[in-house]
């Protein structure tokens, strides 16, 4: 635990025991009238027995030992050995002073002093033993006499704590921590959270207003008003929030004692310990977070002997992390288990009647796997007070839902499972930049945003490329995936003549990887308050929220980790190690090649070896007929089958298709030939025939694709024909 950690556990102790001992002096007041209380002792017992725990495991020894005196002394009162005294009450309260002047030299040096309490100790211990003490013998003591008598020794240490605190701490007055410590209810704050989150929204829409009006004074009082507001909005927001490491705090014993129960050794990773959650939503993932380590350990993680088996280190490893991430709380459960096999899954939910067969034939692997959520589903082979009743994971995922959150999971057998709980926070309040798409505002975290660029003119797009199908951005020579943000929301592409002038590209960052986004304008930031969506929206993977803008709007909040997945990023960056890389390198052994160099669709471009060629035809439109399911062309006495590259390779093509009314009056075809067989290869446009040494990459690879290179300075798809061929479902045809 580090230092700070340990610290805000002192700070909460000294609160939490100051706030204590000001109940037991009234305690022990009220015992002295009516000494035969259970409900007065057994209170005051649980107290000094909280102190006492507490104390050991911070390492105050002083404290730790004078309470453990008094904790006995109380047990004998509570189980009605003894009987509750003047004599008896006395001491207890010198206790309570004697703690409360211990507490006030640990706030004020981080450590006990040196006072000698062995006095105040005997003196307990002698009213301990004597059942009935006589007043005589408690006033006068022997051989402890002088000190029970003549107190100074003792008392100027423990009875009267404040002039001891003024000597041992500071000369000057002080505020202790329960003084400056206030509790507050938590629907308190949850109105008040509410309120600053309205002040927001009322503080945007103002200034939005005041910018119309030409007003210096105006302006500056609107300023001053802005600055008080956010000042209020932090605090108030610090209030409520919590480290998650609070949370993580008892799965390390959970995590042991399971792992004992069930054989298994685990190894514990906790990472984000510090990162700060709203309390209410701290406590509502507690029990979902709980069950998915408890279900980690019992289903996911194998015995020793399995994992060496399979090849892998003896212990398991259980993974926990958090982060924050577009306003959104990150929550994962990770484990390098066993993994989760959708087959048994399928055969289980079919066995449990949660399916049928024709529901499971028509079901992804993603979706099959998402079956561990439906209620009464379970792979356990026995009950046992850990899983197997069919309740869990769907109380896992209606809790976590309830509160706004959502519950994926990704899972490869054999090599492990991760759980991930995204949680929007009901009011959180966040700088973000406002960005335009075909009318609409949308809102991305400032957090997730690196650097904006914007291209002009007509070569605005020149950078932009295409590889295996994706987009890509060329960005100080670095290649950077790209996702159009109006392609990605749906919208119809727009016409030559309706392009913008300029085009706009937000860098992002997300898990770690960059990708670009292309809008139609930028607005720029704001402070915005993340309302949660609605119950039939908030699976929609693009959005993470929305917000009221200052003019009374409303906007989606985008989220980044969706883009970047309808992006393909993962694994389109998985290639682009090649950048620079996939320049001609002279000093590799390769061999030359020479390439017919095509665009296919929009911004497509693709390579086909020369060798592959057998001519180069412009063929009239016109004289496209169709045979069959097809479209043929006559070529040299026979027929020969067209096949559009757009279509194979699903490039984006604002061409009409092949042969079809309103289409361009020549199409380019790259007539293919191996001797026998000949098929037409339909592109967009015939650009170069080009020659060199060209490194083919795996990048994008895919079908019909071989790999990437990089051609004039241009990211190019390498066609491998025959599997073209192959997945366009045509055989070439034969010349008889």
């Amino acid at each position: 635990m580090n230092d700070d950690a340990m610290n805000e556990i002192v700070q909460e102790f000294l609160v939490e025991t100051n706030e204590n001992l000001d109940q037991l002096d009234q305690d022990l007041v009220a015992l002295e009238s009516d000494p035969t209380s259970s409900d007065l002792l057994g209170s005051v017992f649980r107290t000094i027995h909280t102190v006492k725990g507490t104390t050991g495991f911070l390492g105050f020894g002083l404290l730790e030992g004078l309470s453990h005196a008094a904790e006995n002394l109380l047990s004998d009162l509570r189980d009605g050995r003894l009987g509750l005294t003047k004599e008896r009450t006395d001491v207890l309260l010198e206790v309570v002073d004697a703690i409360r002047a211990l507490l006030s030299a640990i706030e004020a040096t981080g450590a006990e002093d040196d006072r000698d309490l062995s006095g105040l100790i005997a003196r307990i211990n002698v009213l301990q033993q004597d059942p009935e003490p006589v007043v005589a013998e408690a006033a006068h003591p022997e051989p402890v006499v002088a000190e029970a008598a003549h107190p100074e020794p003792v008392v100027a240490e423990t009875a009267h704590p404040e002039p001891v605190v003024a000597e041992t701490a500071h000369p000057e007055p002080h505020r202790s921590a329960g003084e400056r410590s206030v509790r507050v209810d938590v629907e308190l704050l949850d109105s008040m959270m509410s309120q600053v989150g309205e002040l927001v929204l009322a503080r945007n829409q103002v200034s939005a207003h005041v910018e119309m009006i030409d007003n210096q004074a105006l302006h500056q009082t609107v300023q001053r008003l802005s600055m008080i507001v956010s000042e209020l909005q932090e605090g108030v927001m610090k209030t409520r929030m919590q480290p998650v490491e609070q949370l993580w705090s008892k799965l390390p014993r959970v995590i042991r004692d399971l792992a004992a129960q069930f054989d298994k050794m685990v190894s514990l990773e906790m990472e984000g310990g510090e990162t700060e959650l709203d309390r209410s939503l701290l406590e509502a993932v507690k029990d979902p977070l709980t069950h998915l380590v408890r279900n980690a350990i019992d289903h996911a993680i194998e015995q020793p002997d399995a994992r060496i088996a399979a090849g892998k280190p003896a212990t398991g490893t259980l993974a926990l992390r958090a982060s924050h991430e577009g306003g959104q709380v990150v929550l994962e459960v990770a484990d390098d288990g066993a993994g989760i096999d959708p087959a048994k899954i399928a055969a289980k939910a079919l066995e449990r009647g949660l399916v049928s067969k024709g529901e499971l034939d028509s079901m992804s692997e993603r979706e099959v796997v998402d079956l561990i959520f439906r209620a009464g589903f379970s792979t356990a082979q026995s009950v046992t007070n850990v899983s197997g009743r069919g309740v869990g994971m769907d109380v896992v995922r209606t809790n976590v839902e309830r509160i706004g959150g959502t519950v994926d999971l990704s899972s490869a057998p054999g090599t492990g499972t991760t759980f991930r709980i995204k949680i929007p926070l009901t009011l959180a309040i966040i700088p973000a930049l406002l960005v335009g798409c075909r009318g609409q505002r949308y809102a991305i975290p400032q957090a997730n945003l690196l650097e904006m660029v914007q291209l002009r003119g007509d070569g605005a797009g020149s950078d932009i490329e295409r590889i295996g199908g994706a987009l890509v951005y060329r960005l100080r020579g670095k290649l950077l995936p790209l996702v159009r943000l109006d392609e990605t929301l749906g919208f119809a592409p727009l016409a030559a003549d309706e392009q913008p002038e300029a085009v706009s590209i937000v860098v992002l960052q997300a898990d770690g990887l960059l990708l670009g986004v292309a809008v139609d304008e930028v607005f720029g930031t704001e402070e915005i308050v993340v309302k949660p969506l609605g119950r039939h929206v908030k699976q929609v993977p693009l959005f993470a929220g929305a917000t009221i803008l200052g003019d009374g709007d409303v906007a989606l909040i985008l989220d980044v980790i969706g883009l970047a997945a309808a992006a393909r990023v993962e694994e389109v960056t998985a290639g682009l190690a090649l950048s620079s890389d996939l320049a001609d390198d002279e000093d590799r052994p390769l061999e030359r090649s020479t390439f017919v160099l095509l665009r296919v669709g929009r911004d497509r471009r693709v390579a086909v070896p020369l060798k592959a060629v057998a001519r180069l035809e412009e063929a009239p439109s016109s004289s496209v007929e169709q045979a069959g399911s097809g479209r043929v062309l006559q070529y040299r006495g026979d027929l020969l089958r067209l096949v559009a590259l757009s279509e194979i390779l699903d490039a984006a093509c604002e061409d009409a298709p092949v042969g079809a009314d309103g289409g361009p009056a020549n199409i380019p075809v790259v007539v293919y030939s191996d001797g026998e067989r000949h098929l037409g290869l339909v592109a967009s446009e015939i650009l170069d025939i080009v020659e060199g040494v060209f490194e083919v990459r795996p990048v994008g690879a895919g079908p019909g694709i071989l790999g990437s290179t990089v051609v004039h300075g241009h990211v190019t798809d390498v066609l491998d024909v025959d599997a073209a061929f192959a997945l366009a479902g045509k055989e070439p045809e034969r010349v008889a």
